[in-house]
């Protein structure tokens, strides 16, 4: 029984509708979401990215090899059936809906948690049986008696000595693009490009260091549609100096609805389907990719030296982490005193290591919170590539087996993102010849050189190929985009090896680009191994055959030589190991002493076949 889908259902009758959609997504297609639009949780306990469909007699839960071990445990007894999406025999999700919806009925979604690209799309689809699209109506919202309230939080100003650019800089080359695109208005509904444009910070999204919030700007102005209780009076002014003008964030498709005669940029993938359908006739759409979301993910100059900065701090944060769980235990395997007090705790578990190395960061100059849930997985956890504790469900850690920490930092200065893998003591010789391959994989896409022009799908094979040899796979990206002090996954720039609906990897990679370098194995009841380090592009070299470009290292933490089989490692391979520790030492050894740096100094020493 699942009263909430029961109740769900009732509403369908309700409103005449056969089938209904439930995305993940906000009303501005964001990938983390606040608690207020939790909604497929709240129907089928499942907390990770999806859709979830539901008829008067079925429901389903479409989402990707990301999650599939997570989905099957959170929604246990739920009725709620996993559709493995990519796996033989699961179907698309557009050809399942309109495969369970009867010909000549209706398709229900709130039109605000559903990106018009995929809207209509669904739309031209069921057209083909006399299906009709129901938007309007918010079902889950009728249902939820207890819903969270919408987020608001204090509005902030990221000054420009971390921006690098001001935000009247970034309007007027945003207008003049306007201009020459013909386009009298543009609208803006992502979060972190708002955020980005505007130079502006706060915390309505966990771990995501924006507001929620809607734009249209103008030739001259622009308007921001936002909780006006979120701003102060130093925000207030510095809008007004910008020419933007506040207005209720509940008035904006009122606004959109006033729109007439002109042209108007946007992006459809990236804005809502109610958003679109309130635009009147007249109204001509240039249909692009969000000017902002190409600029912002090509870092300035400022950007990247404070993002060297803040990796510099998120290095001695998380070696210092790396220390204390390489000395927690005694050689007979019993937890020390020192452990137990900074723990807290008479045992080591996945949830007070993660508050501790949440904690080692918060004793760094600029850090503002974490930047994604800290993954804190132990033995077959870590097999569960987005597992993250609770103070309620965790598993001991024992002095033997693999530990893997996936964290980030909001600093001021930037956003870091790492996964270590650590040996906590003997390992299986199969956990050691993993551990190894997944360390080639890293190593050699941090070693690429890469031809102007070329996308991730063109590098991912650099990471890939090593496990593909021995008939292995992971089931996510090699790496994503990141942010500046801003979301931790920032399109368009990753690495894949195919192209994901939606996605944008065929896109060149540019100059000043910071992605993932993330390869990981995850054998389910068994261990699971991911290395993660993040990189940036830069000028290699030019010559007749144009302009060349590598990835460098942004990550400076030591990799576990404890877990590596050195024998499975080529030469080159050993040499970029080696050269790598070296540069990990150099940069953090001045904020060490004693018995860490002669630590660091053995953790990044020179190792030989």
């Amino acid at each position: 029984m699942n009263a909430a889908l029961d109740a769900l259902r009732q509403q369908m009758k309700k409103y005449d509708i056969d089938t209904y959609l439930v995305p993940t997504d906000d009303f501005h297609l964001s990938e983390y979401v606040g608690m207020y639009f939790r909604a497929i949780r709240f129907l089928s306990g499942f907390t990770g990215e999806g859709n979830l469909v539901i008829t008067q007699d079925s429901a389903a839960l479409f989402t990707d090899g990301r999650y599939f071990i997570q989905a099957e445990q959170e929604m246990a007894g739920r009725d709620v059936e996993l559709m493995r999406m990519g796996e033989p025999g699961v179907p698309a999700l557009d050809d399942y809906l309109v495969s369970v919806t009867p010909e000549g009925g209706y398709l229900g979604f709130d039109g605000r948690c559903v990106d018009f690209h995929h809207g209509m799309t669904l739309r031209d689809r069921l057209a083909e049986k006399a299906i009709a699209v129901k938007a309007e109506q918010d079902l889950v919202g009728q249902v939820w008696t207890d819903r969270p309230a919408l987020a608001s939080s204090r509005v902030w100003i990221l000054e420009d000595r971390f921006a690098g650019k001001s935000a009247a800089e970034k309007l007027a080359e945003l207008r003049a693009l306007m201009q020459q695109k013909g386009a009298g208005f543009h609208i803006i509904t992502s979060l972190d490009d708002i955020a980005w444009l505007l130079n502006l910070r706060a915390d309505d999204i966990p771990c995501n260091p924006v507001f929620l919030s809607y734009m249209i700007i103008d030739l001259e102005s622009a308007y921001l549609f936002v909780n006006p209780a979120d701003l102060d009076e130093e925000v207030k002014a510095y809008l007004e100096n910008l020419r933007v003008k506040v207005a209720p964030y509940d008035r904006f498709y009122e606004a959109v609805h006033q729109l007439k005669d002109t042209t108007v940029l946007l992006e459809s993938a990236r804005t809502n389907y109610a958003t679109i359908s309130e635009l009147p006739d007249s109204v001509r759409i240039l249909d692009e990719m969000l000017p902002t979301s190409m600029w912002k993910s090509q870092k300035n100059p400022v950007e990247i030296e404070n993002t060297k900065k803040a990796h510099v701090k998120d290095g001695v944060a998380v070696t210092n982490f790396m220390y204390f769980m390489k000395h927690a235990f005694t050689a007979d395997g019993q937890l020390t005193a020192e452990a137990k007090k900074l723990l807290g705790s008479e045992e080591m578990n996945e949830w007070n290591t993660a508050k501790l190395s949440e904690r080692y960061r918060g004793e760094q100059d600029g850090y503002i919170e974490p930047s994604f849930t800290t993954i804190s997985a132990y033995g077959p956890n870590a097999a569960l590539p987005h597992y993250a504790p609770t103070a309620e469900n965790y598993r001991v850690i024992e002095p033997k087996g693999l530990y893997l920490l996936d964290s980030g930092g909001q600093y001021f200065e930037g956003t870091t993102d790492i996964t270590r893998t650590i040996a906590m003591g003997p390992i299986t010789e199969i956990e050691r010849k993993h551990f190894t391959l997944v360390l080639k994989s890293m190593l050699r896409l941090g070693d690429v050189i890469f031809l102007e022009g070329s996308s991730g799908i063109t590098l991912d094979l650099a990471a890939r190929e090593v496990l593909w040899r021995e008939g292995l796979n992971y089931n996510h990206g090699t790496g994503h985009g990141v942010g500046f002090c801003l979301n931790v996954h920032e399109r368009p720039n990753a690495f894949r090896y195919r192209q994901a609906q939606g996605r944008m990897e065929h896109l060149p990679l540019h100059e000043g680009n910071i992605t993932s370098d993330e390869p990981g194995l995850y054998i389910e009841g068994s261990h699971g191994i991911r290395l993660e380090n993040l990189t940036i592009v830069e000028k290699a070299f030019q010559n007749e055959f144009g302009n060349f470009f590598r990835l460098s290292f942004l990550t400076m933490v030591p990799l576990d030589l404890d877990a590596i089989d050195v024998h499975l490692l080529e030469p080159h391979e050993l040499a970029l190991l080696n050269q790598y520790h070296q540069q990990v030492y150099a940069t953090l050894a001045p904020y060490f002493s004693g018995d860490k740096l002669a630590w660091l100094q053995h953790a990044t020493r020179e190792v030989q076949l």
